[in-house]
């Protein structure tokens, strides 16, 4: 009953976040339309709107796993993959103005940490979708880089008018392409004896850093989200 009074809010929202953003008089005006109890409204939702653009960003992720499960990866190369699940994530999104609006708000100081928290949520999504099994610092490396390829992305997405956003995917590709060429750089470097033992003492440090465990606190990076 609560995820469908949830859902409701969410959907009468997103008739006014193109005019009022995800802000309160969105977060009013959702709560009359939807004719959910305000009271229940602010149980489901205590900051209102941002709580209601947290919850469209989780929405898109759970349809972008959904495609992912249903979708033959199978002989796709890894960078191929990685491309398919940005792209599932990015078509997922029913309307560009709210991920636009949503874009502004947690680029205020006050809701940033939010922002930063679902990017990584996507990222880390992504990732145990696909199969990574890193349990030390290559697990934050990883989640870190993609969701820098995801944000950029996103961002470039925004504005891209081309026909069927062909440019934002040329865009993703590049992007891929410049992660790819770094961790063949890293490689390189990991087998060259003298570079070796110059991180031999960083990578001692680096070593001791591990994932998340399976308990692991939800305010935590790779908690999943908010």
């Amino acid at each position: 009953m609560n995820d469908d009074m949830k859902q409701a809010l969410l959907d009468a929202a997103l008739m006014h976040v193109p005019f009022d953003g995800w802000s309160e008089t969105t977060f009013k005006a959702a709560v009359e339309d939807s004719a959910v109890d305000p009271v229940v409204a602010k149980a489901l939702f205590p900051r209102g709107a941002v709580d209601l653009a947290i919850a469209y960003h989780k929405r898109g992720d759970a349809q972008m796993m959904d495609r992912l499960e249903a979708a033959t990866l199978d002989g796709m190369r890894f960078r191929e993959k990685v491309i398919f699940a940005v792209r599932a994530r990015i078509e997922a999104v029913d309307d560009r103005e709210a991920v636009r609006r949503g874009t502004t708000l947690f680029a205020l100081p006050l809701y940033a940490a939010d922002g930063a928290k679902l990017i990584w949520g996507t990222s880390d999504a992504i990732w145990n979708a696909l199969g990574d099994t890193s349990r030390d610092f290559n697990y934050y490396t990883k989640r870190a880089t993609l969701s820098a390829v995801y944000s950029s992305t996103v961002l470039y997405w925004l504005g891209d008018d081309s026909l069927d956003n062909q440019a934002t995917w040329d865009f993703l590709d590049r992007r891929i392409e410049d992660v790819m060429r770094f961790e063949g750089a890293k490689a390189a470097a990991a087998r060259n004896p003298l570079v070796s033992k110059l991180m031999a003492g960083p990578g001692r440090i680096l070593s001791s850093i591990k994932a998340p465990s399976a308990t692991r606190r939800g305010d935590l990076p790779g908690g999943g989200g908010i």
